[in-house]
């Protein structure tokens, strides 16, 4: 049996596939970023999600693509999967911007992009990534994401950067004053999670107010303009995208595609059912 996992910044999901086919078991954990998480916590959660009677001696490879991941935490997942998973003889690890690559793209060559929490893209040659314009994450960077929108959400609002109509709607959720939610991002773990957590609020008032429509837009123009146009003739590309915030904000991401002269190709919420199919469709686990 395989298992493969996506773990985002948020959440991991997981699906157990038998080789010779069968029924499949998909779970979800937490998202596993190595720069923000131990071994044993790390190993100590994928154990809590497991499904009841879960064949952990059966697993005999593993495909495990993080956010977060670069090889010098390459050994660091392998090692606390083998201690969860001790019979997987193979154990493959890569950043998840090499799922998405791979679910948007199979073995064609392309443009690649993930709109989550977080932020990457990338230019695939079929195989493997060939150049990674560096999104620089939740602090720096990070245009487009969930992230990203929650943090202009909340500079907005506690600059009062807003109309009147949608601050009124923001305080519902956001709440507290400007000085706790500046000590929740700044003091708090994951405010990635924390921020990101508000793109649901902004999509579901995209037509109460045109601030929360003028706030998706400026936010994917600036991926577009900060990221995505640094590529090399990245015209030529169809712009391919995996990920929540750009699956629920597909409209709007279409639209500025089209202002930077990119064509539309696949938008997947998640990258899991054709990671599937191409791992069932090849025998190889070797690191890239």
């Amino acid at each position: 049996m395989i298992l493969i996992a996506d773990s985002g910044s948020t959440k991991t999901d997981w699906a157990c596939v038998p080789e010779s086919g069968g029924r499949r078991i998909a779970f979800t954990s937490q998202g596993y970023n190595p720069n923000y998480i131990s071994q044993e916590e790390m190993r100590e959660d994928v154990l809590r999600s497991l499904p009841a009677g879960f064949p952990r001696e059966k697993i005999g490879g593993i495909f495990f693509y993080g956010a977060g991941v670069t090889e010098l935490q390459y050994e660091f997942i392998r090692s606390t999967l083998h201690t969860v998973f001790p019979a997987a003889t193979e154990i493959f690890v890569a950043m998840d911007l090499l799922a998405a690559a791979r679910a948007l793209l199979g073995s064609e060559a392309g443009f690649a992009a993930i709109l989550g929490t977080g932020t990457n893209s990338c230019l695939y040659n079929g195989e493997r990534i060939t150049q990674n314009i560096d999104s620089l994450g939740f602090i720096l960077g990070d245009e487009g994401s969930g992230g990203y929108l929650g943090k202009r959400l909340i500079s907005d609002f506690i600059r009062g950067e807003m109309p009147e109509k949608a601050r009124l709607k923001a305080a519902t959720v956001l709440g507290g004053s400007g000085d706790e939610l500046i000590d929740r991002i700044y003091t708090q773990p994951f405010p990635n999670r924390f921020c990101a957590q508000y793109s649901r609020f902004i999509g579901e008032n995209l037509h109460s107010d045109p601030y929360f429509l003028d706030l998706v837009l400026d936010s994917f123009r600036a991926f577009f303009r900060n990221i995505v146009s640094r590529y090399p003739h990245y015209r030529t590309c169809r712009f391919n995208c995996v990920g929540s915030v750009g699956y629920a904000f597909r409209d709007i991401l279409k639209i500025v595609a089209e202002e930077f002269g990119m064509e539309t190709g696949r938008i997947l919420q998640a990258p899991m059912e054709r990671l599937i199919d191409y791992h069932t469709n090849r025998k190889t686990t070797s690191n890239p």
